[in-house]
């Protein structure tokens, strides 16, 4: 009955230390899975900032067309004009006036996406600098719990059998019995 007992407990102290590791494991699962979606996200950040200044540099270059545009337009104005030829000067401003808005808006869009990429830039830097010191914690906390689960202070640590302390105990007695 004792040595049922005893294997029991044995047994259950066993599934306890496997318990343990499997939650570490999970734990560590965790701890890397958090870690893979903080570097999604910077990433996503960063392909944010470079779409903001490919967006912006494909505006730029459109505006300077349509800068281009619109003078070439009030100098054909300015030249009508000046020969006396009104209808011709209608028909230029009537190319011109549609160019100054379409400017106008790609202006605006242009200081939208300088300011939403003035605002993004220095959080996705400290959010870097962050992601940087979680990183190197859960690499840390990762080698702790490995060196724990390895250690022979936990309750993994091998254990004598109750037969073989028995064992042990008869040899010794006759050991020493036989040396009287």
């Amino acid at each position: 009955m004792a040595i049922r007992f005893t294997q029991r407990l044995t047994r259950l102290i066993q599934a306890d230390a496997h318990g343990i590791l499997e939650s570490l494991e999970d734990r560590a699962l965790l701890l890397k899975q958090h870690l893979r979606e903080a570097e999604l996200a910077l990433h996503q950040k960063r392909a944010r900032l470079a779409t903001l200044a490919e967006e912006e540099q494909r505006l730029a270059e459109n505006a300077r067309r349509l800068e281009h545009s619109i003078h070439g337009l009030d100098e054909d104005t300015r030249l009508a004009l000046t020969g006396g030829r009104e209808d011709l000067a209608r028909f230029a401003i009537r190319k011109l006036l549609p160019k100054r808005h379409e400017l106008a808006a790609l202006r605006h869009r242009v200081e939208e996406i300088v300011a939403e990429r003035d605002a993004l830039a220095p959080t996705l830097a400290r959010q870097e600098a962050e992601f940087e010191e979680l990183r190197d914690r859960v690499r840390g906390q990762l080698a702790a719990d490995t060196r724990a689960a390895t250690s022979p202070d936990t309750a993994t640590e091998w254990r004598a059998a109750d037969e073989e302390v028995e064992m042990e105990l008869l040899r010794r007695v006759q050991a020493e019995g036989g040396a009287r």
